[in-house]
């Protein structure tokens, strides 16, 4: 075994237990009914709407990493992306770390265009860049509405801005053909319909955990809840986003508990939603000669 897939290992299992050790750390600060509470409350109306935005940011986000193969020089097929995407997020939301499936999407996508390397790339590209767009677009959210930390988010706004502007002109300079110049604006549309997506299952989670507060206050608690999903100290997705939770809605004048009651509900309805892709993974088992990508130039 070599040093980088021993270190992999190390912080794949390192995030994993942190994840585990904040959930440990909620359940002995608030007990286990949180955990319960909105789960117990799920219905067919909140899976049917789980599942139904679910379908809209994994078409969104397919089609975000679409357009990055094809300025890769990689043709991906939308519909192979979908089913692709899919898979990956089935894998990510039911093992350790969260990126499992992201890590198989990536590899199986490099191996079937016959270059690993350009098939890690695209989808590197494609996720560093489409969380980029919606942590700016979750920061910007958080400095317009009323929430715990709408001050540092005013603050943040405008580091964010020039550092984007940076980015884009470095990026657009050393562009020498439209294989390396991403379709940016194309990219922050897709990025911003998944955040609305996400956003609106976290809220119907809130509304099936039992909260009742406006929706102009529930939703910037929901935006940092979001947010804290990005930190790589998970439990396949699990353990920052009911931390945050439980202090976000806390400091709002909400309670702790109702906060976890509705991260759990999330993490649920979000797993119901990605379910199609295990669906997609027996499919591709069953028939492991299909390509999922063709490569039509190299930069």
């Amino acid at each position: 075994m070599t040093a980088s897939r021993s270190s992999r290992r190390f912080w794949g299992w390192a995030r994993a237990i942190g994840g585990l050790a904040l959930l440990a750390v909620l359940g002995w600060r608030v007990g286990a009914g949180p955990f319960l509470a909105g789960v117990r409350r799920i219905d067919a109306t909140a899976l049917g709407v789980a599942i139904a935005v679910g379908a809209v940011t994994t078409v969104c986000s397919a089609w975000r990493w679409h357009l990055v193969a094809a300025r890769l020089g990689v043709r991906l097929p939308l519909p192979r992306a979908i089913a692709a995407y899919y898979r990956a997020q089935f894998l990510n939301t039911t093992l350790p770390g969260g990126i499992a499936g992201d890590v198989h999407r990536a590899v199986r996508h490099g191996r079937s265009i016959g270059d690993v390397r350009l098939g890690v790339r695209s989808v590197a590209v494609e996720r560093i860049a489409g969380q980029a767009v919606i942590a700016v677009l979750g920061v910007l959210l958080l400095a317009f509405f009323p929430s715990p930390v709408r001050t540092y988010a005013r603050y943040a706004v405008l580091p964010l801005a020039v550092l984007a502007a940076v980015l884009l002109w470095r990026q657009r300079r050393r562009a020498v053909d439209m294989r390396t110049d991403l379709p940016w604006l194309a990219m922050a549309g897709l990025s911003a319909v998944i955040l609305a997506g996400h956003l609106t299952t976290f809220v119907v989670a809130a509304r099936t955990a039992g909260a009742t507060a406006s929706l102009d206050r529930l939703l910037p608690l929901t935006v940092c809840a979001l947010l804290a999903m990005m930190l790589p100290l998970n439990l396949a997705g699990w353990g920052p986003r009911e931390g945050v939770a439980a202090w976000a809605f806390g400091a709002a004048g909400l309670t702790a508990a109702q906060g976890v009651a509705t991260a759990v509900t999330y993490g649920v309805l979000g797993l119901a939603a990605c379910l199609p892709g295990a669906v997609v993974l027996l499919a591709r088992v069953l028939r492991p000669s299909t390509s999922e990508a063709v490569v039509v130039a190299h930069g």
